[in-house]
This record gives C-alpha cells, sequence and structure tokens, in this order.
C-alpha cells in the first residue's frame, strides 16, 4: 500500500485530503464543541501543538460553500444530524494574528490590517449582492484597502456577511496573543493593549452578527488586560478536563502512525523523547510537530537519534531568566525536576506579558503554559505536581542552565585567573577550589540522566571556561595514543599542553578514586601522542571528578 506523505508544517486541513498527506482524525473535537457551546471560545496550548490545523478545520467545516467531501469517512461523519445542521451552513471570518509582529506600533497597525484585508478579500464578490447597501459595500471596499476604523474592522464585516448570508458569523482569530508578546518585547505593550482590547471587544461583544467565536493561543492572558470588554470568555487550558485529546497527539495515534510507516519498533524510544504532556484527561499526550519530523528522520535514515526538533520554535529564554532569578531552593527544586522527581506549585492561570518574569511564582506558571513543565495531577491545597514531560524538553533545560553556569562563571574574571593560574602551575589544589566554589552556585541537575550525561555536563563547563582564553587551543574528544582525551589545550604562546581526563563519581567518597583512575588513563592510553607534532616545552595531566556540587582534581 502506497504511503501518504508526512505533513511536516502542514495546517491547511484541505491540504490533508487534495494533497494526500497523512492525517490523525480531530474532527471529534466539531461534534465536543458543537455540545459545549460558548460564545467566545479560548484554547490556550504551547507552539506546535496542532492549534492552527485546527481552525483550519474549523473553517472548512462551518463556511458557506465548503468542500464536504473534505470529511469523508472522518470522525465527524458519523453524527449525520449534526453535519446537516451545521456543516456549509455559515459565514466564516478567520485570521491568524501570527504575522503581528512590527518593531514599532505603526508597523504592527499595519500588519493587523493585512489580516483584515486577506479576510475582507475572501468576500469581494459581495460588491455584487443585491441585499447590501450601497454604503456596506463601500465598506468592505474600504475593509479590502485597509482604511477606516480598524479597532471595528471585524465587527464591520461580520455585520455585512451577516446581512448578505441572513445567517450569524463564526469567527476564528489564532494566535490571538501574538501581537501582545511582540508589543512587550519592542516597548509599546501598553499601546497594544489598548488596540486589542477595543478589537477584541467590537467584535465579540454585544455583536449582534456573532454566532460565536474560537481564539487559539499559548498564554491566557488576563482578563483585565484585554478582556475587560467581554463577559467571561469560555477558556480552556491544560487543565481544564474538556478537550484535552483533541491537541496532540494520543499515545494510540501515535502507535497508529509508527505502524503506518512501518516504524512499530521505535516506540520506546518515541514515548521516552516526545511524549509526557497531561492534557484534561485525555492522558499523556505527544507534541505533533516532535513526533512528525521524528518519522520523517528515521524514514530518511533508520539509525537516526531523537533530536530536539521543539527547541527551535519555542521561546527558551524563560528557562534563562527562571535559572537566573532562582534562589537557592528554587535550584534545588530544578535539580529534582531534572532528576525525574515532580514539585508542587500554584499555577497562575492569568498572566501578562509585563508581570509574567516578574517573581518566580510567575515565571514558574509561564513554564507550565508554554510546555515546559507539565502537571502530574491537583493536590488538595490546589497546587498542581509539576515535570518536565520529556527527554526532549529536559535537553533544553540542561542546555539552557549550563549556558547560563557558563556564563555566570564568566562574568568572575578574579575566578577565572585564579582557574587558569592553577592550570599553568599545575597545582590540583587550587584547580579543585576554583571549581568547587562556582559547583557551589550551580544546578546540580545532572543527578538525572545516563552516567555520560553527567560526565559531559561537567565537560562542557570546562570547556566554557576554558574557550575564554583566545591564545589556547581547546579541543574535545579528539583521537590520540589508544583513545579519546576528554580535554585537551595548547597554548600557543607559551607552548604549554595540558590534557584533562573528566570522571563522574556517583558518590562523593569515591573522588578521590575516580580522579586518580582519570590521570591513569591520560597515560595508559597514551594521550601525550596528540602533541607530538607540536613540541610543547611541558605536558601537564590532570584528572578532575565531579560528584553533584563537589570534585577533586589531581595532577602531574
Amino acid at each position: 500500500m502506497e504511503k501518504k506523505r508526512l505533513p511536516v508544517g502542514v495546517d491547511d486541513f484541505a491540504d490533508f485530503h487534495q494533497m494526500r498527506y497523512y492525517y490523525i482524525d480531530k474532527t471529534g473535537m466539531i461534534k465536543e464543541l458543537l455540545e459545549n457551546p460558548g460564545k467566545v471560545n479560548l484554547f490556550t496550548r504551547p507552539r506546535r501543538f496542532g492549534k492552527s490545523l485546527i481552525m483550519s478545520m474549523l473553517k472548512y467545516f462551518f463556511e458557506i460553500g465548503t468542500d464536504k467531501s473534505l470529511f469523508d469517512d472522518l470522525m465527524i461523519s458519523k453524527e449525520k444530524k449534526l453535519c446537516e445542521e451545521y456543516m456549509g451552513q455559515f459565514p466564516v471570518i478567520a485570521i491568524t494574528l501570527k504575522q503581528v509582529a512590527g518593531e514599532t506600533m505603526s508597523e504592527a497597525r499595519k500588519q493587523l490590517w493585512e489580516s483584515i484585508m486577506e479576510a475582507a478579500d475572501n468576500f469581494d464578490f459581495l460588491q455584487e449582492s443585491e441585499k447590501l447597501s450601497g454604503r456596506d459595500k463601500l465598506t468592505l471596499q474600504k475593509l479590502s484597502e485597509g482604511s477606516g476604523n480598524l479597532e471595528a474592522s471585524l465587527k464591520q464585516l461580520s455585520r455585512i456577511l451577516c446581512k448578505h448570508y441572513g445567517r450569524k458569523v463564526i469567527i476564528l482569530i489564532d494566535e490571538y496573543d501574538a501581537p501582545l508578546q511582540k508589543a512587550y518585547e519592542n516597548g509599546y505593550y501598553d499601546r497594544m493593549v489598548k488596540m486589542i482590547r477595543q478589537f477584541f471587544g467590537y467584535a465579540l461583544k454585544s455583536n449582534n452578527a456573532l454566532y460565536f467565536s474560537v481564539l487559539t493561543g499559548v498564554m491566557r492572558v488576563s482578563k483585565e488586560s484585554i478582556f475587560s470588554d467581554l463577559n467571561n470568555p469560555d477558556v480552556h487550558s491544560m487543565v481544564d478536563p474538556q478537550y484535552g485529546e483533541w491537541f496532540g497527539f494520543t499515545d494510540a495515534e501515535v502507535r497508529q502512525m509508527l505502524d503506518a510507516y512501518d516504524l512499530q519498533e521505535y516506540y520506546a524510544i518515541t514515548k521516552g523523547w516526545y511524549d509526557g504532556y497531561r492534557m484534561g484527561k485525555a492522558g499523556n499526550i505527544y507534541c505533533p510537530w516532535d513526533v512528525v519530523k521524528w518519522c520523517k528522520a528515521l524514514l530518511a535514515d533508520r539509525d537516526a537519534m531523537p533530536e530536539n526538533f521543539w527547541e527551535n520554535v519555542s521561546e527558551n529564554e524563560c528557562i534563562r531568566t527562571f535559572a537566573q532569578m532562582a534562589d537557592s531552593v528554587t535550584r534545588d527544586d530544578i535539580a529534582h525536576l531534572l532528576s525525574g522527581g515532580t514539585v508542587n506549585r500554584k499555577l497562575i492561570q492569568e498572566l501578562t506579558y509585563r508581570n509574567m518574569t516578574e517573581s518566580l511564582d510567575n515565571i514558574w506558571s509561564l513554564l507550565f503554559t508554554t510546555g515546559y513543565l507539565t502537571q502530574r495531577g491537583r493536590n488538595d491545597d490546589g497546587t498542581y505536581e509539576l515535570c518536565i514531560p520529556n527527554r526532549e524538553v529536559c535537553s533544553i533545560f540542561k542546555t539552557k542552565i549550563e549556558e547560563w553556569f557558563t556564563d555566570k562563571i564568566l562574568e568572575d574574571t578574579d575566578g577565572l585567573k585564579t582557574f587558569y593560574a592553577a592550570l599553568d602551575a599545575g597545582d590540583a589544589e587550587a584547580l579543585e577550589d576554583c571549581l568547587n566554589y562556582h559547583l557551589g552556585e550551580s544546578i546540580s541537575y545532572v543527578d538525572g540522566g545516563t552516567y555520560e550525561d553527567k560526565e559531559t555536563f561537567y565537560q562542557g563547563i570546562l570547556l566554557g571556561m576554558l574557550r575564554s582564553r583566545k591564545d589556547w587551543e581547546v579541543r574535545s574528544n579528539r583521537e590520540a595514543g589508544k583513545g579519546r582525551p576528554d580535554i585537551t589545550i595548547f597554548n600557543i604562546r607559551q607552548k604549554k599542553a595540558y590534557i584533562i581526563e573528566v570522571k563522574y563519581s556517583k558518590k562523593e567518597e569515591d573522588l578521590p578514586s575516580d580522579a586518580q583512575e582519570g590521570l591513569e588513563q591520560i597515560n595508559r592510553l597514551n594521550y601525550d601522542q596528540y602533541f607530538s607534532m607540536r613540541f610543547p616545552n611541558i605536558i601537564r595531566h590532570f584528572g578532575v571528578a565531579f560528584c553533584k556540587k563537589q570534585c577533586k582534581a589531581v595532577a602531574e
């Protein structure tokens, strides 16, 4: 049987049918939405969890003139009465605010107008409508040209459509909070809040032409910020019981997809890397972007290793901010999370972009909202049991925290001078004191992961410190003698060479013996051969063993 194409980055629902992309059926959400009606329905999920595709599906289902064959053999097609009553029966306005990302308020307004102009152009044929007045047609023309009252534009368009079709309008707004994020980053947040508040207020409150609306976004922005003119939007976040299975892939859906491409043997590694999100009552959910990208990588190379696909499409700076703000208790909590544990925290469901990083409590909530943490249940005191969902997100945490820790060390110029002097002199005790000082300020998250993961972390810390010396040539894991030394250094000016072998100790009492083992390994495997063509004046050997926030160094 011919295998369907993998839908990497495809978010137009019609493409799945017309271009034969593999589709995991989420049309059951339509039934749930219609059975639980709300005038304004807001769905918040992390990036790359299928929000845009869901919105496209809703558009194709409800809009007048739709190709009903798009839904043949899908879940919703079994609901005959519902399809007769709702499919293809409504004028639909669908816009995305993702591209409203100007560096200035003026640019952002132009970009918002682009969304309205595109939506209005879809109904340009109404210039021939006998049901519309000349004034209506002039308004429609202005909307197509991007002129008039931007704040009232969505309401005006819905009124015109309702008048022509004699049916109330469904409004779909994807990435509703994107303009606020960009406005905050670029310094015009207050003006954007005012505009978006009016934009939503006109369209979604006291709009007699509105049947219902659906909004999607990442954050549940506080009512006081932009929803003050609305009557309690019906919010569905990751902790709410409904709609859990419609965003992201369930375990059964992932198994089905792996079977479809003869990738069943990769189920366990797929689950470990990309599963783990808890959405409502749906159980664990996979990030769909990751699963599709991973399947594509495997079809190209069955020996492919799992990758961090999500990092490049998400905002990771909040982890770095979290590490920077963390006190000693919070650093221990982060270490516990990265070891596979959980922490209990209250979640602030409504944030503003202005206050999202002003306190550790807010950042805990932000990490949850944006998908870096998930929950394993709610406690009697109202707190949630939070954890890192999977190995992919754990790797993002580790990378960002390692960067933060390296930067923190590099800011301590006096400490670095001591570190370099200890290496120059072959002074193991001074080297050990310097490293122990910096480790005391770190997050000892390497309690989790494999032995290699832990060793690599400490090796990365040393490399970060060493590479700030411009006159030192630093290499890692290069072939030499009978093996690969962890770190080799050549002091170009002084023609001095250094070899460092890093070990991870399971227990603190093993530090001395493990450090000595590192030193003996350098000699046993003849790592000095790496410098055979450089003719250094001296080669210093260091064995350094680490355990949590302690280290032991030996030298010769």
